[in-house]
């Protein structure tokens, strides 16, 4: 029971520091981040969102225009499965953004939210926003990224057609960095050998996906992003879900990020599909507990919630 606490906790707190940590990517002024976020970190940790939530309104009313309080008023109203009023939240933000940085900000924001409904074609649109606002800039590396974000929504909520779009997208657009360096030139290559091999996979099509796994391995062996290693896993276990081998499944996602929501939410369907209820349930409940607003809770928090309630 102890062991089973220690790594609920470590997966919150985990969380949650992916959670600060992109409400400090949109602290333009380079601060240290406000006291009140620092208290809702406590007790999105505890699990107390309603507090947290209480909290950020408490900080609106006494500074209506403070960017951080609405963003994550807005993502916690979306962990709670509130995304109508969340949104309400991010489109003030938007709203009153002083600079465009701070409204793009917002706008990643709104995406996300729709993401946490499955919404792949509203999520496209903030997306490209956004991205939008990098073109701005020149900045290819951050183009590339936002471009793959709203893939990977869309490729959860199954729309393949527009996450192939999306993906090629950030594959080109990453790529045109000027005087791009030999491994970020890999980065780029390995993300969309492994896009390709997963939305193969979500297909049916295993001999297509397995050639790009293979290309994506070849890549890594190059040594070149060794920060990737984690991910080749995933994908192998990934394409084994999809074509139904759950033992390789298992196998492989068990050598994947284990704090990730999205790894625990798919090794709690491969536990399902094995007729495993206990450990389904085991997963599912450490899935549900994911605190980010990104599009790995975005997919795993609804789904792994909805489940519990099918099957406790």
């Amino acid at each position: 029971m102890n062991t089973s606490r220690s790594i609920q906790q470590l997966t919150l707190a985990i969380a949650m520091l992916t959670f600060v940590a992109a409400l400090a990517a949109q602290n333009p002024s380079g601060q240290d981040l406000p006291e009140f976020v620092k208290q809702g970190q406590a007790l999105m940790r505890q699990g107390k969102l309603d507090d947290a939530l209480a909290l950020y309104r408490q900080t609106i009313q006494a500074t209506p225009d403070s960017l951080p309080a609405l963003n994550l008023a807005g993502s916690t109203l979306d962990l709670m499965g509130k995304g109508a009023e969340a949104r309400k939240y991010f489109a003030k933000a938007i709203e009153t953004a002083a600079n465009p940085k701070d409204k793009a900000a917002a706008q990643r924001a709104m995406a996300m939210s729709y993401a946490f409904e499955g919404d792949c074609k509203k999520t496209v649109e903030y997306e490209q926003q956004v991205f939008n606002y990098y073109v701005s800039t020149n900045d290819s590396y951050q183009q590339g990224e936002i471009a793959d974000e709203a893939a990977r929504v869309c490729i959860d909520a199954g729309d393949l057609d527009t996450a192939y779009k999306w993906y090629q997208t950030g594959h080109d657009t990453g790529l045109q960095e000027p005087n791009i360096k030999p491994e970020r030139k890999d980065l780029w290559e390995f993300r969309w050998e492994h896009a390709q091999a997963r939305i193969a996979a979500r297909r049916g099509n295993d001999v297509e996906a397995q050639k790009h796994v293979a290309a994506a391995k070849a890549i890594l062996d190059k040594g070149t992003n060794a920060q990737q290693v984690t991910f080749f896993p995933y994908l192998v276990g990934y394409v084994a879900f999809y074509r139904g081998d759950l033992k390789t499944a298992l196998e492989e996602l068990q050598k994947a990020n284990q704090n990730d929501p999205f790894i625990q939410c798919l090794i709690a369907q491969s536990y399902e599909k094995q007729g495993d209820k206990e450990k389904a349930l085991e997963f599912y409940r450490k899935a549900s507990t994911a605190i980010a607003h990104n599009p790995n809770a975005a997919y795993a928090r609804p789904f792994s919630i909805k489940k519990l309630a099918q099957l406790s």
